[in-house]
């Protein structure tokens, strides 16, 4: 009987114990489901409120650190990408223009692209997108800057970067004191003939010959342009990453511009780009990253990433009779995390992704859906008048923190491109900020390199596809 009891005891002390590790776990589980449904408001918040310091009080952010994540996976080569003014700039020092200044070349940039663009009546898909016969540029735009080599012995070029051209050019004679590369001074250097087969692919940019020597011109949007010799050498990427037989312009007269820069690498999808030049090595593709701010870096590398399981994807649109510019098409937009319900029409126009274009600009019906969205998540703030082509600005006197919409483009095939804070708003001083979008005043819209910030931006001209991966840099 005792024996009995005790059995008893232990079947219902392991009765309790059961009981209580169900409670345990029922409370775990009820625990979780109350810390899922926080995380997940907390998830959704994020999706559609930036909350970020004002300007006058971010003054503890370090100086030119490298990114904090490297490029995604690649066999390529990549290479430190600066802003061309402020502390991580390679370049000597120079003054940085005035945001009005910097808005005025961007209005240049942008009217000359629209200025020159065709065909509005036609409808932009996967096989044919409608752009300038010559879209060039204006070279006081180009933000972006990279470090290589060229020559044998290799000397340092600082250059800037740009998707809108497609011939590379450095400084061989010029007083603007740039780091001259020296033709005479490599031991690979040569000059192309006229009758060779690369000065001939030049079409509308050789501009003769000089002796038996190829000449180029490039003339860019803003009345500035570049001519010289047309020829080849080395080029180093890294230490360890060459390009041999590498065909640029080694400009003996620039006009129209006195920047210290030693002078520019074409990110073009025609032949003379440098992408195309190197597909054969690494593939017709390459992937940067554009920093928040010009107090930290990012990075440029040639060659699709391993895997773009990071990356939310989107076609690329190609045009055989312009095949420099890149187009993607734009959806719609969201605003605090509704979409706009933007007419597809709206768009039929297609886009052009552009790094020297600063400002977005959208067309007029889409721009003002936009501002008047944004304008009613911002009524708790002050609004600022306009500035140029700026038009949705507002004055942060006094505030620690603010708080705005967020902002996603939503491209073809459903690809949503949460844009961060630094895309958003454009500071016009400490206490007044603007959205960085406008008013295209034409159907073509044209995704600016502000709202590419952070992100790492896949060109895969190859397999046509765009790809976005963000917090990149």
């Amino acid at each position: 009987m005792q024996i009995h009891q005790l059995h008893r005891s232990s079947i219902q002390q392991q009765h309790d114990r059961t009981a209580m590790t169900c409670f345990k776990i029922l409370l775990l589980l009820l625990l979780l489901c109350v810390y899922h449904s926080v995380a997940a408001r907390a998830a959704d918040d994020a999706h559609r409120i930036h909350k970020v310091l004002a300007a006058a009080s971010q003054t503890a952010e370090p100086v030119c650190a490298q990114p904090q994540v490297a490029p995604s996976s690649s066999s390529g080569a990549t290479v430190r990408l600066s802003h061309r003014y402020g502390p991580c700039s390679p370049a000597p020092s120079t003054e940085e223009p005035t945001v009005a200044e910097l808005l005025r070349r961007d209005q240049l940039r942008a009217e000359y692209v629209q200025g020159r663009y065709h065909g509005g009546n036609d409808v932009l898909n996967q096989s044919k997108i409608t752009v300038p016969t010559i879209l060039g540029s204006a070279l006081d735009t180009l933000q972006y800057v990279i470090t290589v080599g060229i020559g044998s012995p290799a000397v340092a070029q600082n250059v800037m970067i740009d998707t809108g051209s497609d011939i590379s050019w450095v400084h061989c004679s010029s007083s603007n004191g740039s780091v001259l590369f020296d033709p005479v001074g490599s031991t690979t250097y040569a000059p192309f003939s006229c009758t060779s087969a690369p000065c001939t692919q030049l079409g509308a940019d050789g501009n003769g010959c000089s002796g038996s020597q190829c000449q180029y011109m490039v003339t860019y949007g803003d009345g500035s342009n570049t001519t010289g010799t047309y020829g080849s050498d080395t080029l180093a990427l890294t230490d360890s990453e060459t390009v041999t037989d590498f065909r640029f312009g080694c400009s003996h007269k620039e006009e129209g511009s006195d920047d210290k820069l030693d002078g520019l690498m074409g990110l073009g999808g025609d032949a003379e780009s440098l992408v195309s030049q190197t597909a054969a090595t690494y593939g017709e593709a390459f992937t940067y990253c554009l920093p928040a701010t010009s107090r930290k870096s990012g990075f440029l590398t040639l060659g699709a990433p391993n895997s773009t399981s990071g990356f939310v994807t989107t076609p690329m649109l190609r045009s055989e009779e312009v095949p420099t510019f890149y187009g993607i098409l734009l959806q719609d937009i969201a605003v605090g995390g509704n979409l706009l319900g933007i007419s597809p029409t709206v768009f039929s126009a297609g886009s052009v992704m552009d790094s020297g274009t600063i400002i977005t600009r959208l067309p007029t019906r889409a721009y003002s859906a936009l501002s008047r969205a944004f304008k009613a998540g911002m009524a708790n703030y002050t609004s600022a008048p306009a500035v140029g082509l700026l038009d949705t600005c507002f004055d942060f006197t006094g505030l620690d923190s603010v708080s705005v919409p967020s902002v996603a483009l939503v491209f073809d095939g459903g690809a949503v491109v949460d844009v961060v804070y630094d895309g958003i708003m454009i500071a016009l001083d400490d206490v007044t900020e603007c959205l960085a979008f406008a008013d295209a005043d034409s159907g073509l819209s044209i995704i600016g390199n502000v709202q590419q910030r952070t992100f790492e931006v896949l060109h895969d001209v190859g397999q046509g596809v765009f790809g976005f991966r963000s917090d990149a840099c």
